[in-house]
Protein backbone atom coordinates (compact mmCIF):
# COMPACT_ATOMS: atom_id res chain seq x y z
CA UNK A 1 0.00 0.00 0.00
CA UNK A 2 1.32 3.42 -1.12
CA UNK A 3 1.54 6.56 1.23
CA UNK A 4 -1.23 8.45 -0.74
CA UNK A 5 -3.97 4.90 0.09
CA UNK A 6 -2.85 5.11 3.53
CA UNK A 7 -3.49 8.50 4.08
CA UNK A 8 -6.89 7.68 2.00
CA UNK A 9 -7.61 5.05 4.76
CA UNK A 10 -6.76 6.88 7.52
CA UNK A 11 -9.13 9.53 6.63
CA UNK A 12 -11.51 7.03 5.95
CA UNK A 13 -10.90 5.66 9.73
CA UNK A 14 -13.36 7.90 11.71
CA UNK A 15 -16.50 7.25 9.53
CA UNK A 16 -15.46 3.22 9.62
CA UNK A 17 -15.25 3.35 13.17
CA UNK A 18 -18.42 5.41 13.66
CA UNK A 19 -20.48 2.92 11.46
CA UNK A 20 -19.10 -0.41 12.84
CA UNK A 21 -20.25 0.75 16.38
CA UNK A 22 -23.80 2.35 15.60
CA UNK A 23 -24.91 0.22 12.57
CA UNK A 24 -23.02 -3.27 11.91
CA UNK A 25 -22.08 -3.82 15.49
CA UNK A 26 -26.10 -3.26 16.64
CA UNK A 27 -27.22 -4.90 13.47
CA UNK A 28 -25.43 -8.18 14.38
CA UNK A 29 -25.94 -8.11 18.21
CA UNK A 30 -29.89 -8.05 16.94
CA UNK A 31 -29.35 -11.14 14.55
CA UNK A 32 -27.50 -13.07 17.91
CA UNK A 33 -30.41 -11.61 19.91
CA UNK A 34 -32.87 -12.69 17.97
CA UNK A 35 -31.93 -16.36 18.11
CA UNK A 36 -31.72 -16.48 22.53
CA UNK A 37 -34.93 -17.62 23.85
CA UNK A 38 -35.41 -15.47 27.01
CA UNK A 39 -32.81 -13.53 26.68
CA UNK A 40 -31.71 -10.88 29.56
CA UNK A 41 -30.02 -7.68 28.70
CA UNK A 42 -29.51 -7.10 32.47
CA UNK A 43 -27.04 -10.24 32.83
CA UNK A 44 -26.83 -12.04 29.12
CA UNK A 45 -28.14 -14.85 30.51
CA UNK A 46 -31.16 -17.18 28.17
CA UNK A 47 -32.60 -20.29 28.21
CA UNK A 48 -32.17 -21.79 24.79
CA UNK A 49 -31.09 -21.16 21.14
CA UNK A 50 -33.28 -21.51 18.32
CA UNK A 51 -36.21 -19.93 16.40
CA UNK A 52 -38.36 -19.60 19.50
CA UNK A 53 -38.52 -15.52 19.42
CA UNK A 54 -39.35 -15.60 15.37
CA UNK A 55 -42.00 -18.59 16.34
CA UNK A 56 -43.44 -16.15 18.90
CA UNK A 57 -43.63 -13.11 16.68
CA UNK A 58 -45.40 -14.47 13.30
CA UNK A 59 -48.11 -16.10 16.24
CA UNK A 60 -48.55 -12.60 17.43
CA UNK A 61 -51.84 -10.76 15.93
CA UNK A 62 -50.12 -7.71 17.31
CA UNK A 63 -47.05 -7.94 14.94
CA UNK A 64 -49.60 -9.17 11.71
CA UNK A 65 -51.40 -5.87 12.74
CA UNK A 66 -48.17 -3.94 12.62
CA UNK A 67 -47.47 -4.99 9.33
CA UNK A 68 -50.46 -5.07 7.95
CA UNK A 69 -50.42 -0.91 8.87
CA UNK A 70 -46.79 -0.27 8.31
CA UNK A 71 -47.47 -1.67 5.09
CA UNK A 72 -50.78 0.46 4.09
CA UNK A 73 -48.72 3.30 5.46
CA UNK A 74 -45.95 2.98 3.19
CA UNK A 75 -48.67 2.14 -0.27
CA UNK A 76 -50.18 5.52 0.98
CA UNK A 77 -47.56 7.97 1.94
CA UNK A 78 -45.01 7.33 -0.13
CA UNK A 79 -46.37 7.84 -3.69
CA UNK A 80 -48.38 10.47 -2.47
CA UNK A 81 -45.41 12.63 -1.22
CA UNK A 82 -43.73 11.89 -4.03
CA UNK A 83 -46.59 13.33 -6.26
CA UNK A 84 -47.33 16.21 -4.63
CA UNK A 85 -43.75 17.11 -3.44
CA UNK A 86 -43.27 17.13 -7.19
CA UNK A 87 -46.03 19.60 -8.24
CA UNK A 88 -45.26 21.64 -5.59
CA UNK A 89 -41.58 21.90 -6.36
CA UNK A 90 -42.61 22.50 -10.36
CA UNK A 91 -44.93 25.43 -9.05
CA UNK A 92 -42.20 26.83 -6.53
CA UNK A 93 -39.68 27.03 -9.36
CA UNK A 94 -42.05 29.17 -11.87
CA UNK A 95 -42.12 31.95 -8.76
CA UNK A 96 -39.14 33.37 -9.35
CA UNK A 97 -39.70 36.44 -7.51
CA UNK A 98 -41.33 34.14 -3.99
CA UNK A 99 -39.16 31.06 -4.82
CA UNK A 100 -36.64 31.62 -1.69
CA UNK A 101 -39.88 32.33 0.45
CA UNK A 102 -41.73 29.44 -0.64
CA UNK A 103 -38.70 26.89 -0.20
CA UNK A 104 -38.00 28.09 3.59
CA UNK A 105 -42.15 27.84 4.18
CA UNK A 106 -42.22 23.98 3.03
CA UNK A 107 -38.81 22.95 4.51
CA UNK A 108 -39.76 24.53 7.82
CA UNK A 109 -41.21 21.19 8.75
CA UNK A 110 -38.15 19.24 8.19
CA UNK A 111 -36.45 20.92 11.02
CA UNK A 112 -39.14 21.43 13.27
CA UNK A 113 -39.08 18.45 16.08
CA UNK A 114 -41.80 16.28 15.55
CA UNK A 115 -43.21 16.17 18.56
CA UNK A 116 -43.99 20.17 18.01
CA UNK A 117 -45.51 19.12 14.73
CA UNK A 118 -47.57 16.74 16.17
CA UNK A 119 -49.09 19.22 19.00
CA UNK A 120 -49.88 21.15 15.92
CA UNK A 121 -51.97 18.13 13.97
CA UNK A 122 -53.44 17.06 17.05
CA UNK A 123 -54.99 20.31 17.14
CA UNK A 124 -56.32 20.09 13.62
CA UNK A 125 -57.50 16.81 14.26
CA UNK A 126 -59.23 17.95 17.49
CA UNK A 127 -63.02 16.70 16.70
CA UNK A 128 -64.66 19.57 18.86
CA UNK A 129 -62.26 22.34 17.53
CA UNK A 130 -60.00 21.29 14.73
CA UNK A 131 -58.83 22.54 11.30
CA UNK A 132 -59.79 19.71 9.79
CA UNK A 133 -63.25 19.60 11.02
CA UNK A 134 -64.16 22.99 10.47
CA UNK A 135 -63.18 22.84 7.01
CA UNK A 136 -65.23 19.45 6.23
CA UNK A 137 -68.27 21.11 8.32
CA UNK A 138 -67.78 24.32 4.73
CA UNK A 139 -68.83 21.26 2.63
CA UNK A 140 -71.54 19.94 5.44
CA UNK A 141 -69.74 16.54 6.18
CA UNK A 142 -70.15 15.89 10.01
CA UNK A 143 -67.30 16.16 12.71
CA UNK A 144 -65.46 12.90 12.82
CA UNK A 145 -63.51 11.12 15.41
CA UNK A 146 -60.16 11.16 14.05
CA UNK A 147 -57.80 10.46 16.94
CA UNK A 148 -60.62 9.06 19.21
CA UNK A 149 -62.18 5.87 17.00
CA UNK A 150 -59.88 3.23 15.77
CA UNK A 151 -61.24 3.30 12.15
CA UNK A 152 -59.07 6.89 11.99
CA UNK A 153 -56.47 5.85 12.96
CA UNK A 154 -54.42 5.46 10.31
CA UNK A 155 -55.98 8.10 8.07
CA UNK A 156 -55.10 10.45 10.54
CA UNK A 157 -51.53 9.37 10.73
CA UNK A 158 -51.20 9.09 6.84
CA UNK A 159 -52.64 12.69 6.19
CA UNK A 160 -49.79 13.75 9.01
CA UNK A 161 -47.06 11.59 7.35
CA UNK A 162 -47.69 12.91 3.67
CA UNK A 163 -47.65 16.60 4.49
CA UNK A 164 -44.38 16.09 6.96
CA UNK A 165 -42.34 14.08 4.39
CA UNK A 166 -42.92 16.61 1.50
CA UNK A 167 -40.51 18.85 2.79
CA UNK A 168 -37.63 16.92 1.82
CA UNK A 169 -38.57 15.90 -1.55
CA UNK A 170 -39.57 19.30 -2.75
CA UNK A 171 -36.21 20.32 -1.60
CA UNK A 172 -34.39 17.57 -3.98
CA UNK A 173 -37.25 18.28 -6.46
CA UNK A 174 -36.38 21.42 -6.24
CA UNK A 175 -32.45 21.32 -6.78
CA UNK A 176 -33.27 18.98 -9.52
CA UNK A 177 -34.77 21.49 -11.34
CA UNK A 178 -32.11 23.75 -11.80
CA UNK A 179 -30.01 21.12 -13.42
CA UNK A 180 -32.48 21.02 -16.37
CA UNK A 181 -30.99 22.50 -19.36
CA UNK A 182 -33.06 25.80 -20.13
CA UNK A 183 -32.91 25.07 -24.07
CA UNK A 184 -35.68 22.15 -23.32
CA UNK A 185 -38.00 24.23 -22.42
CA UNK A 186 -37.26 27.18 -24.44
CA UNK A 187 -37.39 24.51 -27.61
CA UNK A 188 -40.72 23.53 -26.04
CA UNK A 189 -42.17 26.60 -25.90
CA UNK A 190 -41.17 27.55 -29.71
CA UNK A 191 -43.27 24.25 -30.59
CA UNK A 192 -46.05 25.64 -28.61
CA UNK A 193 -46.13 22.30 -26.90
CA UNK A 194 -48.43 22.11 -24.40
CA UNK A 195 -47.51 22.19 -20.04
CA UNK A 196 -49.10 19.13 -19.38
CA UNK A 197 -47.27 17.35 -21.89
CA UNK A 198 -43.69 19.64 -21.05
CA UNK A 199 -43.94 18.26 -17.44
CA UNK A 200 -44.29 14.19 -18.72
CA UNK A 201 -41.65 14.49 -21.48
CA UNK A 202 -39.19 16.99 -20.09
CA UNK A 203 -39.66 17.44 -16.73
CA UNK A 204 -40.58 14.22 -14.96
CA UNK A 205 -37.60 12.07 -17.51
CA UNK A 206 -34.99 14.42 -16.02
CA UNK A 207 -35.96 14.41 -12.51
CA UNK A 208 -36.01 10.37 -13.06
CA UNK A 209 -32.67 9.96 -10.60
CA UNK A 210 -33.99 12.77 -7.88
CA UNK A 211 -37.71 10.70 -8.10
CA UNK A 212 -35.91 7.20 -7.43
CA UNK A 213 -34.08 8.47 -5.00
CA UNK A 214 -36.76 10.46 -2.98
CA UNK A 215 -38.74 6.96 -3.25
CA UNK A 216 -35.88 4.69 -1.79
CA UNK A 217 -35.49 6.88 1.11
CA UNK A 218 -38.86 7.79 1.35
CA UNK A 219 -39.81 3.54 1.38
CA UNK A 220 -37.16 3.04 3.86
CA UNK A 221 -38.21 6.15 6.65
CA UNK A 222 -42.06 4.80 5.77
CA UNK A 223 -40.90 1.13 6.79
CA UNK A 224 -39.03 2.46 10.06
CA UNK A 225 -42.13 4.90 11.14
CA UNK A 226 -42.04 5.58 14.42
CA UNK A 227 -42.39 9.73 15.47
CA UNK A 228 -45.19 10.18 13.83
CA UNK A 229 -46.92 7.69 15.63
CA UNK A 230 -45.81 8.95 18.72
CA UNK A 231 -45.85 12.51 18.42
CA UNK A 232 -49.64 12.12 16.64
CA UNK A 233 -50.95 9.89 19.65
CA UNK A 234 -49.84 10.82 22.66
CA UNK A 235 -46.90 8.35 23.03
CA UNK A 236 -49.99 5.83 22.07
CA UNK A 237 -50.47 3.42 18.96
CA UNK A 238 -53.95 4.79 18.38
CA UNK A 239 -57.14 4.15 19.62
CA UNK A 240 -57.03 0.39 20.18
CA UNK A 241 -53.88 0.12 18.96
CA UNK A 242 -54.69 0.33 15.30
CA UNK A 243 -52.27 2.74 14.26
CA UNK A 244 -49.24 0.39 15.63
CA UNK A 245 -46.34 -0.46 13.28
CA UNK A 246 -43.65 -2.31 13.48
CA UNK A 247 -40.99 -0.34 15.02
CA UNK A 248 -43.45 1.04 17.46
CA UNK A 249 -44.31 -2.71 18.22
CA UNK A 250 -40.19 -3.61 18.83
CA UNK A 251 -40.19 -0.63 20.76
CA UNK A 252 -42.67 -2.29 22.87
CA UNK A 253 -41.36 -5.20 23.16
CA UNK A 254 -38.26 -3.95 24.03
CA UNK A 255 -39.20 -1.64 26.52
CA UNK A 256 -42.25 -2.11 28.33
CA UNK A 257 -43.01 -6.14 27.83
CA UNK A 258 -39.35 -6.78 28.09
CA UNK A 259 -39.41 -9.62 25.96
CA UNK A 260 -35.79 -8.53 23.94
CA UNK A 261 -35.53 -11.51 21.97
CA UNK A 262 -38.95 -11.03 19.93
CA UNK A 263 -37.96 -7.08 19.45
CA UNK A 264 -34.65 -8.32 17.83
CA UNK A 265 -36.61 -10.65 15.84
CA UNK A 266 -38.78 -8.25 14.80
CA UNK A 267 -35.85 -5.53 13.83
CA UNK A 268 -34.45 -8.76 11.84
CA UNK A 269 -37.78 -8.93 9.89
CA UNK A 270 -37.98 -4.86 9.17
CA UNK A 271 -34.07 -5.09 8.19
CA UNK A 272 -35.03 -8.19 5.43
CA UNK A 273 -38.46 -6.43 4.10
CA UNK A 274 -37.00 -3.27 3.89
CA UNK A 275 -33.65 -4.99 1.94
CA UNK A 276 -35.61 -7.00 -0.90
CA UNK A 277 -38.32 -4.17 -0.89
CA UNK A 278 -35.54 -1.81 -1.79
CA UNK A 279 -33.81 -4.40 -4.13
CA UNK A 280 -36.45 -4.53 -6.31
CA UNK A 281 -37.62 -1.08 -6.37
CA UNK A 282 -34.33 -0.39 -7.55
CA UNK A 283 -34.44 -3.48 -10.12
CA UNK A 284 -38.24 -1.64 -11.30
CA UNK A 285 -36.93 1.72 -11.66
CA UNK A 286 -33.39 0.61 -13.14
CA UNK A 287 -32.08 3.04 -10.09
CA UNK A 288 -29.12 0.63 -10.45
CA UNK A 289 -28.25 1.77 -13.56
CA UNK A 290 -27.99 5.48 -12.47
Amino acid sequence: MDKKSFKGYLYLLPSMIIMFCFTIYPLVRAIIMSFLGNYSIINGSYSSIGIENYKALFADPDFAMSLKNTTIYVICVVPASIFLSLIIAVLINSCKKTKALFQTIYFLPYVTSVIAIGIVWRWMFNSNYGLINFMLGLVGISPIQWLNLPQYAMPALIIFAIWKSMAFNILIFLAGLQTIPEDLYRAARIDSTPKLRVFTRITVPQLAPMIVYSSVIGMIGAFKVYNEVFSLFQGKAGPANKAMTIVYYIYDKFYNSYKYGVAAAGSVVLFVIILIFTRIQLRVTGGNKK
